[in-house]
């Protein structure tokens, strides 16, 4: 897959405010583009060379950014430390992680933790073998919600409003598997609900499959997904899905959940092929 559209935060009224063009200067830094020069800054952010440059030495002053011996940026350590203080972040990563590697220790697959953000999946951790099959996933990553089991077992839990909305909008497509018809995405949210699990066959890529399960937080809620991923051709999904939902359960439990508090799982297998 390639990186998703790069987008500039913009004020409610259009006309970008300072606030906007600073964080239209973080928001020139991804996963494909890590490391930039003032110039690419300034590009990227769609500021003159001059306000970026202002921006970015507020930015580096502080510590958001960092600049190294041949004059390339970086995001700085204290974004970093900052963004560690997200309760949807490193402190869920900390409490999640025991069951992530129980899991992987299970499977030897990839494991993967994810929150949504919008219409969007954030990857917040992922564990990987040497012989797993390899995957466009890497923590921070965003995907859209219906092409991933992460996304599927969140979207199938967001409130119905947000649901609708979703499957009214374009579909992105990666593979001849991806789900793009609103009608089939409304029914594979409906299974995942009532299995309490969610399949994605080849959406992402044409030789994988995963399997998710939900994240309850403790007032019963969704708060986050958490997955495996295995080569299609050697899925045996009934066996997976008990262990990813036994995964995803003792992680609600540490979050605080409790299953007799009128949250109840669901069933035992997954289809959301």
């Amino acid at each position: 897959m390639n990186a998703l559209p790069h987008s500039r935060p913009r004020s409610r009224g259009g006309a970008p405010t300072a606030p906007d063009r600073l964080l239209s200067v973080l928001a020139a830094f991804d996963h494909e583009h890590p490391a930039l020069c003032l110039t690419d800054i300034s590009r990227r952010a769609g500021l003159s060379l001059t306000t970026a440059h202002r921006l970015v030495a507020a930015l580096t002053e502080w510590g958001a950014l960092e600049r190294d011996e041949s004059g390339v940026y970086h995001v700085g350590l204290r974004l970093w430390e900052v963004a560690a203080l997200a309760p949807r972040g490193l402190a869920l990563r900390q409490v999640a992680l025991p069951y992530l590697e129980d899991l992987y220790e299970a499977t030897h697959e990839n494991v993967q933790l994810a929150v949504r953000d919008g219409d969007e999946v954030v990857y917040i951790e992922w564990l990987s073998g040497r012989s797993a099959v390899g995957v466009h996933i890497r923590v921070g990553a965003r995907w859209p919600l219906h092409a991933t089991g992460v996304g599927l077992a969140l979207l199938a839990h967001g409130d119905p409003e947000f649901q609708q909305a979703y499957c009214a909008a374009p579909l992105a497509s990666f593979t001849p598997y991806t789900i793009t018809d609103p009608s089939r995405l409304r029914r594979v949210l409906a299974e995942v609900r009532r299995v309490g699990a969610a399949v994605s066959d080849r959406q992402v890529t044409d030789d994988a499959l995963s399997v998710a399960a939900p994240v309850r937080g403790q007032d019963g809620t969704v708060a986050a997904a958490v997955s495996v991923v295995v080569p299609h051709a050697d899925a045996c999904v009934p066996t997976l899905v008990p262990a990813v939902r036994l995964a995803a359960r003792g992680i609600s439990r540490a979050l605080g959940w409790r299953p007799d508090g009128g949250v109840r799982p669901g069933g035992r297998s997954a289809s959301a092929h």
